[in-house]
């Protein structure tokens, strides 16, 4: 049959949407009708939080943020703060793992923040700018690889769900130094490995954040505006001054807590404009 003047043909996938008048409009849609997916929605409030390199800088401050909050229950790592375990030891993560998980029963979130920013110039002998290059991505990525691992499999296990937020580094996306490839490499992984976590168990109430900041007032970044010239390299920073890293932990509180579970993959810039991607 010819369509009529001024009428177009109604697309056949439309007609699904079309209501029936032979059913009743007030009835509640069904499951049958709207599909929902079963998937745990992270409903529990995450309350139990390992936190790494809690000592100083951006991991006290995440620790000062988190322990202000009713109900949590915060593991820190380091010397100076929660359960020691040396990250360039391939036995440290396990081990921070177990006593943490130990002393809480369960972990509801793992906040990876614990890192070293190591000079590694390329004119160093080979062995020893291999052994500079594994030691940082052993602290800075396969560690946190590690206890991404041990939460997601914890959490498989409980059916329970779980968030993860690692903090990464504005260098993962702009790149570093020429000391410091490895530092920029290693991040660049972590924001990597965040992304394949929220993909591949968003499904299962698996969650996975990530964080990248820019320079932050604390004393790996205070030890190198001095070296190559602060003046210069705040100029670089559309805001005017590097940030607090009360910001830092304010945005991985919030990540790690209450952001809702749509955001999972998501990676949060705080670097004052200084890389906009």
């Amino acid at each position: 049959m010819a369509d009529k003047p001024g009428w177009r043909r109604c697309p056949v996938w439309l007609l699904h949407l079309i209501p029936d008048p032979a059913k009743n409009l007030n009835q509640a849609p069904t499951s049958e009708a709207l599909p929902v997916a079963d998937a745990p929605r992270n409903r529990n409030p995450m309350t139990n939080i390992l936190l790494t390199g809690s000592s100083r800088g951006i991991g006290a401050a995440i620790a000062q943020v988190l322990s202000a909050s009713d109900g949590i229950r915060l593991i820190g790592h380091g010397t100076a703060s929660g359960i020691a375990a040396d990250f360039a030891d391939p036995a440290g993560p396990r081990q921070l793992w177990d006593k943490a998980l130990a002393e809480l029963g369960s972990i509801d979130v793992v906040i990876n923040n614990a890192g070293v920013f190591e000079d590694n110039p390329i004119d160093l002998g080979d062995d020893d700018w291999v052994a500079g290059w594994e030691r940082t991505m052993r602290i800075n990525l396969t560690a946190s690889a590690e206890l991404c691992r041990f939460a997601v499999r914890h959490w498989q296990e409980r059916q329970s769900g779980g968030r993860i937020v690692n903090v990464a580094s504005r260098a993962a996306y702009r790149g570093d130094s020429p000391q410091h490839w490895h530092y920029a490499a290693s991040k660049a992984g972590m924001v990597a490995m965040t992304k394949s976590i929220a993909r591949g168990y968003a499904a299962q109430g698996i969650l996975a954040f990530a964080v990248c900041p820019g320079f932050t007032m604390t004393g790996m970044a205070e030890e190198y505006l001095s070296s190559r010239g602060g003046d210069k390299l705040l100029a670089d920073i559309p805001l005017g001054r590097v940030a607090d890293p009360e910001e830092i932990a304010n945005a991985v509180a919030y990540l790690a807590t209450s952001a809702p579970p749509s955001m999972t993959g998501a990676v949060i810039d705080v670097n004052g404009a200084s890389y906009v991607r």
